[in-house]
């Protein structure tokens, strides 16, 4: 079993076409069926690391997956190498958010000493690695990991930023890039791997990238070609597992 997450249903659309059973679990949408010969439950979160959390233990606890596949759109920062419609893949997400701003600036929650999260020995603060192999099987997996002309699109890998509120200035887009040295800013990432840290489950991330972070420019945002792309990514990936 192979689970599925994204927060909206317009993240999910093509693979909605594909599952046969809907249902509802605590008001959230879900729906199984087979995707590439994969057995698969899908859950939409709703926005947020709140939900992302509630949902993510929702399907941990009733289905107990071997693979938790959180996907959807996000920005890319500028330094990522990223446009919009490429694809990201995370090693790490990071909580942008929890800590404490000080003086010389903000710090995170080893700064005041209480780990949000610890597991099998392990003391998890605002840093939750993903699975290295999920990571490298899902790149592999993905026809275009480069990118050989102008109208092709490419994927990448690296760090994740999950923010509460979403970036919209260049400077604060920039002052993020700089503190995670992230590739891609979204809203329910970190919730989502700091759940499958406590139940000890495989996590993969995989996001389209529907703008570049900055000046909050709607009319630059491609949100269709994002999910479009990223779920056949995500159908891909699923072939290959």
């Amino acid at each position: 079993m192979i689970a599925l997450m994204s927060s909206v249903p317009e993240e999910g659309n093509l693979l909605i076409r594909q599952l046969e059973k809907k249902s509802v679990m605590a008001g959230k949408p879900l729906y199984r069926g087979r995707v590439r010969g994969k057995e698969v439950v899908y859950i939409i979160s709703g926005m947020g690391k709140t939900n992302a959390a509630h949902a993510s233990t929702l399907v941990l606890e009733k289905f107990s997956p071997d693979v938790l596949i959180l996907f959807g759109v996000g920005g890319a920062y500028p330094s990522s190498g990223l446009r919009v419609g490429d694809i990201a893949v995370a090693e790490k997400e990071l909580y942008g958010d929890e800590g404490v701003m000080t003086a010389e600036g903000f710090q995170g929650t080893e700064f005041i000493g209480i780990p949000l999260a610890a597991e099998g020995g392990r003391k998890y603060f605002n840093e939750f690695p993903l699975d290295k192999e999920l990571v490298g099987r899902a790149l592999g997996s993905l026809a275009f990991a480069t990118r050989p002309s102008a109208g092709s699109i490419a994927a990448g890998s690296g760090r994740f930023v999950t923010v509460s509120t979403c970036t919209g200035t260049r400077k604060r887009a920039l002052e993020l890039q700089k503190r995670f040295g992230g590739i891609c800013e979204n809203m329910e990432g970190a919730a989502a791997a700091h759940l499958c840290a406590l139940y000890r489950i495989r996590m993969a991330e995989i996001r389209g990238i529907s703008n570049i972070v900055g000046v909050r420019d709607r009319a630059k945002w491609d949100i269709r070609l994002a999910a479009e792309n990223c779920q056949e990514a995500v159908m891909t990936v699923l072939k290959g597992l």
